[in-house]
């Protein structure tokens, strides 16, 4: 069965300016349930993770900051709005659902979350509207754990991965690669395992043809026995804060062949949406619901 986390406090409302691309937190699982591509039994609500699984990627003396809300204003500006006890929990429950999802998505094959994909998060600091980075926490979790060796995390939001590629900069077990945007933010970039920065308005043809050439040589190459897979929909061409040119259709292929790639060489996947800006709030629920459709169709 396919398992999603999902929290009411992903819906949390943000400072005036941000309140809009929340919505999609909740609009989201209201479709799949309306479409019947998932019932309630699909839906996990994670908690509040133990401490110690936070800090195998991030830095004590920030996380105990952050949480107790004694960051710097600097670094408080960093993170882009102002912090609040519930904001931050948020983002607790967030890393936790990720967490949840590796342990599902090593039963099932795959696992997804509504929210995360907090990739600019470093170990240290906060940026962007990224607090904990969830899917780096993931793959601690299960390199600590034992529960894998070598982690493949596939990074397709628009943005480039920066806090990932930070994180995992000097260990060898995760291998990290980030196809964003040139010209997007983060505007000086970190270097990831594998970077590829795509030219503004490059298209469905021109993504894919990239993607489908790179995908399965990493696979082949660094042989992961988990992937984390990234699937921000801020990649189409209606995106506000994104530069690249994709339709529907090419982001629903994208989900496709990165999904159908980790069920044929039967790696287990974790999923988390990341970003979605576009105008529409109809175009950015029907860009993340395929990724679920495509789940349920290639593995259940």
């Amino acid at each position: 069965m396919l398992k999603i986390a999902y929290h009411p406090i992903y819906k949390h409302p943000l400072p005036d300016g941000h309140r809009f691309p929340m919505l999609k937190y909740e609009l989201l699982p209201q479709q799949l349930l309306h479409e019947g591509c998932c019932t309630s039994d699909n839906f996990y609500s994670p908690g509040l993770p133990e401490e110690d699984h936070i800090l195998l990627a991030h830095d004590a003396q920030y996380y105990r900051d952050l949480v107790g809300l004694r960051l710097k204003p600097s670094e408080v500006r960093k993170i882009g709005f102002p912090l609040s006890e519930e904001l931050v929990q948020r983002e607790q429950i967030i890393a936790d659902g990720t967490i949840k999802g590796c342990e599902f998505a090593l039963e099932h094959g795959i696992a997804m979350n509504i929210a995360g994909g907090t990739h600019h998060a470093y170990s240290n600091r906060g940026e962007a509207f990224c607090m904990l980075n969830d899917q780096a926490i993931g793959a601690k979790y299960l390199i600590e754990k034992g529960l894998a060796q070598k982690v493949l995390i596939v990074d397709l939001d628009v943005h480039q991965g920066n806090g990932t590629a930070e994180i995992f900069q000097e260990d060898n077990s995760v291998f990290t690669f980030s196809m964003h945007g040139k010209g997007n933010y983060p505007f000086k970039k970190e270097i990831s395992d594998l970077d590829i920065p795509l030219e503004k308005g490059t298209n469905d043809q021109q993504y894919l043809s990239i993607l489908k050439k790179t995908l399965p040589q990493l696979m082949e190459n660094v042989q992961p026995d988990f992937i984390f897979y990234l699937c921000g929909v801020d990649i189409l061409a209606s995106d506000k804060l994104g530069t690249l040119g994709l339709t529907l259709e090419g982001c629903k292929e994208r989900d496709r062949f990165v999904l159908q790639s980790c069920f044929d060489h039967k790696l287990p996947v974790q999923c988390s949406m990341g970003g979605g800006y576009s105008p529409d709030i109809a175009t950015i629920v029907e860009a993340h619901a395929n990724t679920f459709r495509l789940a349920q169709e290639i593995y259940f």
